[in-house]
């Protein structure tokens, strides 16, 4: 076993070491977030994934304990834990109260016990809830398959089919934008705009509700542009040039206020808060079909 744990953290942030009855996403991307609010981006992370027993738990944490005591000096763990089951998340709990080096947090039944208590259902504990391949989980496969398939204006005969289309000039995070959006469920196609190209025909049929328009500043896009660019910068500079930067967007501008699609600003934000603040106005006039959460 010791030849597969990681000698020491490759952040200044102690490794965080996670344990679920499932396969222990939900921890991960709770770590990264914490880690997120310490500069850290890519924390390092350990898992033991579909616990059944408890000691597979005592083991685990001995054996990185020991391991990171050796390499390190220092054998204290932090531990995140997914455990809905209720035996398993109990002793864990108390072997960690037992021990000084281990600080160990239950991510999940606080709010198990929370939905229970409103709603006055029993949770079933069954692990991997989140991560059933049922209707929602091909709903999803099949917006991501269809996003792909229309990306950077492929396929625009089929635009009518798209739940969101983003209209934009190039490097104005259509593309992440899209992907994010479909692994939500629903199915995006992205056109790009530049002042040397006609859009597809096909956007004027296109629902205004299901509409809208990626717009940045021209000094953001000349960074994106000529970080893109490198060394070829000399070769192609005109894309990154600002007097053409700024015509592109203009001329962006003006197609998106003639088809009337709602812009939204991405100047430095991040893609998760772009497609927030689209999905805030489509659910207003197409709101969910299911129930929130199962998208």
């Amino acid at each position: 076993m010791a030849d597969f744990i990681a000698y020491g953290s490759s952040t200044e942030l102690p490794t965080i070491h996670v344990i679920s009855d499932s396969v222990g996403l939900t921890a991960q991307a709770v770590a990264r977030a914490a880690a997120a609010q310490f500069g850290v981006t890519n924390p390092t992370i350990e898992v033991l994934p579909k616990v059944r027993r408890f000691e597979e738990i005592r083991r685990f944490v001995d054996e990185h304990s020991a391991v990171h005591a050796r390499n390190t000096g220092d054998g204290r763990m932090l531990v995140f834990y997914t455990l809905v089951d209720r035996v398993l998340s109990r002793q864990l709990a108390e072997y960690a109260a037992e021990r000084d080096d281990i600080v160990a947090v239950d991510l999940v039944t606080d709010a198990i016990g929370a939905i229970s208590r409103m709603t006055g259902r029993e949770p079933s504990t069954k692990p991997g809830g989140l991560h059933v391949a049922d209707q929602y989980y091909f709903q999803r496969i099949e917006a991501i398959e269809f996003t792909i398939a229309h990306d950077d204006g492929r396929n625009p005969q089929e635009l009518h089919q798209a739940d969101i289309v983003l209209l934009g000039v190039s490097r104005s995070s259509k593309t992440p934008t899209s992907i994010y959006l479909s692994q939500q469920g629903y199915k995006v196609a992205n056109i790009p705009l530049d002042p040397s190209t006609e859009p597809p025909a096909e956007l004027a049929s296109v629902d205004r509700t299901r509409l809208f328009g990626l717009m940045t500043t021209a000094e953001v896009l000349i960074g994106i542009r000529q970080r893109r660019l490198g060394r070829a910068v000399g070769v192609a500079s005109r894309y990154a040039d600002p007097e053409y930067v700024y015509e592109d967007l203009e001329k962006a501008r003006s197609l998106m206020r003639k088809l009337g699609c709602i812009v939204v600003n991405t100047e430095n934000r991040a893609v998760e808060e772009t497609a927030q603040e689209i999905l805030r106005y489509y659910e207003r006039v197409h709101p969910p079909s299911i129930a929130p959460g199962l998208r």
